[in-house]
């Protein structure tokens, strides 16, 4: 017996059938070091750790099906182990036949998948392909099958599981011209589907068209991000990245903070100045000013953060860390940070404030001042800020009012 096949997977015993309860985050904590695993077998093993990934999605769905799902936690931690695993198998040095034993494993587990969970592993069929050769044949194997789920005649279509492994794989074997044919008898444009026309004219080397055909894809339930990237992708392709900033790059690149936005719009427009895009993306989201602070901040844009903070409400635990964090290397700034920090405290925003997020802020900020040398002018600031406090709990003038001298002395018993 080769090692290979006598090779024992810790993970293997952990995801039985139902292994797991309606909690997803011991689901979550197990994929994770699944993957891990996996990928530390492909350093040394590409073909065992191929092997590992396929035994993983053969046994995800099974074991996560009693799993709460509603939070979309769980679903988001298996298409990241998707996503991470599917190199893996792409690009295991396997003979034809090996891999064709592993695509036919895979797509019982895509049919036996109910909830579904693999759903995107689709997505990635010509991928897994690795070789045109064999694209072809899974291309030459689904492609009826589509056709047939596309039917004008309402006996015949209906939904099919294999559609995106049918696109995904006739755009790996270079059949672009049969992708465009095939997308014509779609009944709805889906961005979905109509994303590999998109591809298809890209490798036919007609942007132009493609960044058309993505424009003309949009609908109502369609993402505009997904479309905005791919037509950002496709202009910056052909050297145009000024076009593509203008028309795409807000849309196209929204992550999950104010701050990784920026980020990711800076690192693909380096001929852009942080203050550029900057006030380009603060004029896009009127109203929410404040929430740009830290990445005018990241950037050294000092003045522009402050006003910005002050401009509408801004988290205060933000500003309460950047009073911290800078308060030797920026003292002027740091007070101005601690100063709107208490600001809205005072004004009763943030959330979970407690009294050491008032005091945390009340001592940066003199902190800072005393470097800044303005420790007077600041203690005074403060305290008109927190005077002027028309809360009714009035919850900051109770933790810093005797600090500030506001509190009347206790009557003694």
């Amino acid at each position: 017996m080769s090692a290979k096949t006598s090779h024992k997977w810790a993970f293997a015993a952990r995801f039985r059938r139902h292994a797991f309860g309606w909690r997803s985050q011991p689901a979550i904590t197990r994929i994770k070091e699944a993957v891990s695993e996996i990928r530390k077998v492909a350093r040394t093993d590409p073909m065992l750790a191929a092997e590992g990934a396929i035994l993983l999605l053969e046994r995800l769905s099974p074991a996560l099906e009693q799993v709460d799902s509603s939070s979309g936690a769980i679903g988001s931690a298996v298409n990241h182990a998707i996503r991470d695993i599917v190199p893996i198998i792409e690009h295991a040095p396997a003979d034809a036949e090996m891999r064709d034993k592993w695509l036919d494993r895979l797509w019982e587990a895509v049919q036996n998948d109910d909830i579904p969970y693999l759903e995107i592993l689709t997505d990635f069929w010509g991928e897994l392909c690795a070789a045109p050769a064999c694209a072809s044949k899974w291309a030459d194997n689904l492609i009826g099958t589509v056709r047939l789920a596309w039917s004008p005649d309402p006996g015949l279509r209906g939904y099919f599981k294999g559609t995106t492994a049918c696109l995904s794989a006739l755009l790996r074997a270079g059949w672009n011209q049969e992708i465009l044919e095939l997308l014509e008898l779609a009944p709805h444009k889906f961005w979905h589907d109509r994303q590999w026309g998109v591809k298809a004219l890209v490798a036919l080397g007609k942007k132009a068209q493609a960044l058309q055909y993505a424009e003309a894809s949009r609908g109502l339930n369609d993402s505009p991000i997904a479309i905005a990237r791919a037509c950002e992708e496709i202009l910056l392709s052909c050297g145009v990245a000024e076009e593509a900033y203008e028309r795409y790059a807000i849309d196209a690149n929204q992550k999950t903070t104010y701050l990784a936005t920026f980020r990711a719009i800076a690192a693909k427009y380096p001929h852009k100045t942080a203050r550029e895009i900057l006030s380009d993306l603060v004029a896009e989201t009127p109203g929410a000013e404040g929430k740009w602070f830290a990445a005018a901040k990241d950037a050294g844009l000092y003045h522009e953060a402050i006003e910005l903070a002050n401009r509408t409400p801004c988290d205060p635990k933000t500003l309460i860390r950047a009073a911290r964090d800078m308060v030797e290397a920026e003292p002027q700034f740091a007070v101005e940070a601690g100063m709107a920090a208490l600001r809205w405290l005072v004004s009763g925003y943030g959330y979970e404030i407690t009294g050491l997020d008032v005091w945390a802020a009340y001592r940066h900020t003199m902190s800072a001042a005393e470097r800044a040398g303005c420790k007077e002018q600041a203690f005074e600031r403060v305290r008109r800020l927190v005077e002027g406090e028309r809360q009714a709990d009035r919850f900051v003038s109770k933790i810093l009012g005797s600090e500030l001298g506001l509190n009347p002395p206790r009557e003694r018993s």
